[in-house]
């Protein structure tokens, strides 16, 4: 959200007249429909999402975090709220009949995250905002 917005927390975004741009087609929009009761949701494209927060055109940007920060990396003295309306989870699946495959695929899955390896790659890679869940 841009700088000086008068909106501090995602009960602030539930309100007439506030337009919350979210990616066309995107994952975010089921969820922020169920969430938002007030708020005007207005798919547009992430490209020009800053722009558009910044003309005023859309008053705040719903996205998963990485977006948002990438977002307000070009917006100075905007914000991300805290907290979340959502939460994209990922899964890893192996096909049926591979049941040692799957004892392993665990065993693996606890053993990098109790190493560091998936905090270390995230920060690798730059992400920010991930939850652990």
């Amino acid at each position: 959200m841009p700088s000086g917005s008068p909106i501090q927390t995602m009960r602030d975004v539930d309100r007439p007249g506030i337009r919350v741009g979210v990616p066309a087609g995107g994952t975010v929009i089921p969820p922020l429909k169920r969430t938002l009761k007030d708020a005007q949701i207005v798919e547009v494209g992430i490209p020009e999402a800053a722009e558009l927060v910044k003309s005023g055109k859309v008053d705040v940007f719903a996205a998963n975090k990485a977006n948002l920060f990438a977002i307000a990396d070009k917006l100075p003295g905007s914000r991300v709220l805290e907290r979340r309306f959502s939460v994209d989870k990922f899964a890893l699946s192996l096909p049926k009949g591979r049941e040692a495959g799957i004892a392993y695929v665990r065993k693996f899955i606890e053993d990098v995250k109790v190493e560091g390896l998936v905090k270390s790659a995230m920060e690798r890679a730059g992400v920010r905002g991930a939850v652990k869940e």
